[in-house]
Formats: C-alpha cells, structure tokens, sequence
C-alpha cells in the first residue's frame, strides 16, 4: 500500500486524533517500533506487523532529478520488501518539522527526509518520537534513532571538476546550488580541487538561488555566471535543473549534469552527467532497518559503489583523453591513489 498526502492534509489532520483515524481508515495495520536507546542499538520490526515506511521531499517526484530518484527508491522499498509506504512533495522550510512529526504520529517506523536541507528538523523531531528512525538523504547528522546516507560528494564533484577545467577555454567555471549545507560545500570543494588538479590557477565561483524547484530564478543566475564569463556550469538543483542546462545549451557553453543522466536534456551543453542512485541507497538503507541492522550513522557511498555513483553518458563534444582522465580519477580514489579530505 502506497499513500501520497498533500502537506496541507498532513498538517490539517496532525493534531487531532479522531481526524488522523478517519484519514487512515483503509489501514488496518499497527506499527512496529523501533527501540533507540543507543546509536549502536539497531533498529527492530515485529514480522507480524507491517514496515511502514515515508518519505519527505522537498520537489516534485516528477523533476527528473533528486526528487524523482528519491521517489523511485520509495517505489523499490515498498516493491521489494512488502512496506506500506507514503510520502509528501513540495515540503518547505517552514512546514518541515510538522511534516515529519505528523508522519511520526501516524506510526510510521521509517522516516527519510530528503534532502541535507532537513537537518535542523530531524534533530528537533527525532527527540519527540524515540521509535522512529529518521534518515537525512544528503544529511550530515546522527544519533540515537537518527542516520544519514550520504553519496560522496567531495569525490563525485572532484571528477567533475577535471572534466571542467578540460573542457574550458575561458579558464572560468561555475558551481551553481540552490543552498549552503554540508553535502553542497563538499561538492563545490570537491569541485574546485578537481579542477585545480588539472588547471591550478583556473577560477571557480559559486552561485546560490535560494530555490531548488524555481526555474526562472535559476536561469538568471546561469546567465548571471555565463555574463561574467563562465563557460561551464556545474549545477545542482532539482526541478530546476533542466533551466540551467538548456540556458547554457542556448548560450554555447558547457554544463555537468547531476543525480540523473541529463544528457538527453542538452545534448549540445551537457559534458557528462554525476549520476547518484539514491534510489538503490535508499532501499538499502531501508533494508537494513527492516532486518534489524540499521544504526544511527552517517552511511556515505562514493565510487567503490559502481552501481551507487557513477559518471553518465558523455557528449559528443568531450575528447577521449579527457573521457580517459576522468575514469582514471575514479580509479584513483577506489585505489586511494588520490585521497580527499
């Protein structure tokens, strides 16, 4: 059974109990719990009860990037393992912590929130209710009934740094994200080393528009990068992604694709693509919590997991050697050739 609740039902029912009955009527099923008296005491279900598992997400499942990959890997976790999932899209800032409770409240064992953006809120409501487990996908947080799973970012940005500072003539690149957490400073960190690997005195600048969805927002901020003479973008945004790679398909320069394989949005724009199943991790991590294994740490998966993170498609307009120097460096890190900190 899959449930989608808008957020305006969730909060409109959170706090009465005759209305959460009434909202949940067709479930029949209780809630296992999970004890969290230790981070290294695992997480436990009762194979008589049902694995309830939910998911919060920042977009919409259909952007074609980190919301959809998240939603996909919902999908895997109740396909797989014969959970009772739900989730809510388009959760902002200010409704995070309801959100996350009312899922809590409704008894649900599972809780991912996805997104590094979450933190704060995890910690806040996490305390309140010891027999969930919360994830933060792309989070940097733990503790007692809290993980993170985490794709490496400082390596996943690093090659794509080399494939930048390869690829540009003006010397001049760009990260462009929507907000400042843990995962994104790794990225643009992992970024700029990669590219100074190859070209030393390369600049790289950081652009942020407040808005992972807000496709007008970050058009203007590419062209605002592409005006001051950046001539490739690497972008992490969610729904609004596809702005930034045609932006700079229309304008003749070049963009990194990330989560999914975007070739197919610029074909004339995109040099290759950071693809990070989430997706897969999510349902690892959610297997883990189903077969009693699940601890409050931060679970991080990097290149050594080439089903996990690998590089996509390249365009056509990206030489062999470059190609080649790219995989070279993720050979190196599996290999701890190169290391990064």
């Amino acid at each position: 059974m899959k449930r989608r609740y808008s957020r305006r039902q969730l909060i409109g029912y959170g706090s009465a109990a005759l209305a959460s009955s009434l909202f949940l009527k067709a479930c029949t099923n209780n809630s296992s719990s999970i004890p969290t008296s230790s981070s290294e005491k695992k997480t436990t279900t009762d194979a008589n009860k049902t694995f309830k598992v939910a998911m919060v997400l920042p977009g919409i499942i259909t952007d074609k990037a980190w919301n959809q990959v998240g939603f996909t890997g919902l999908k895997v976790v109740k396909d797989k393992q014969s959970a009772e999932t739900a989730y809510v899209e388009k959760v902002g800032q200010s409704d995070q912590v309801e959100t996350l409770s009312d899922f809590a409240r409704r008894g649900y064992n599972l809780i991912f929130a996805h997104g590094g953006q979450f933190d704060a809120s995890i910690q806040q409501v996490a305390a309140e209710f010891p027999k969930t487990f919360f994830v933060g996908v792309n989070g940097a947080v733990k503790g007692d009934n809290i993980a993170s799973l985490r794709i490496d970012s400082l390596q996943s940005a690093y090659v794509s740094g080399i494939v930048a500072a390869s690829m540009t003539k003006a010397n001049k690149i760009a990260y462009l994200c929507a907000q400042q957490f843990q995962s994104t400073d790794d990225e643009k960190r992992g970024f700029e080393l990669g590219a100074k690997s190859v070209k030393p005195d390369i600049k790289v600048t950081a652009s942020y528009t407040g808005d992972w969805n807000d496709a007008a927002k970050a058009k203007e901020a590419a062209l605002a990068l592409i005006s001051s003479g950046n001539d490739v973008i690497f972008q992490w945004l969610d729904n609004a992604s596809p702005a930034v790679l045609e932006t700079a398909s229309e304008k003749g320069i070049y963009a990194i694709g990330n989560t999914s394989d975007q070739q197919e949005v610029a074909p004339k724009a995109v040099l290759t693509s950071i693809v990070k199943r989430i997706d897969l991790a999510i349902a690892y991590i959610s297997e883990l919590a189903k077969n009693q294994q699940l601890t409050g740490q931060i679970y991080s998966i990097g290149w050594e997991k080439p089903d996990i993170l690998y590089l996509g498609k390249f365009g056509s307009m990206v030489p062999e050697d470059v190609q080649k120097k790219a995989k070279d460096a993720i050979q190196g890190i599996i290999d701890k050739k190169i290391k990064l900190t």
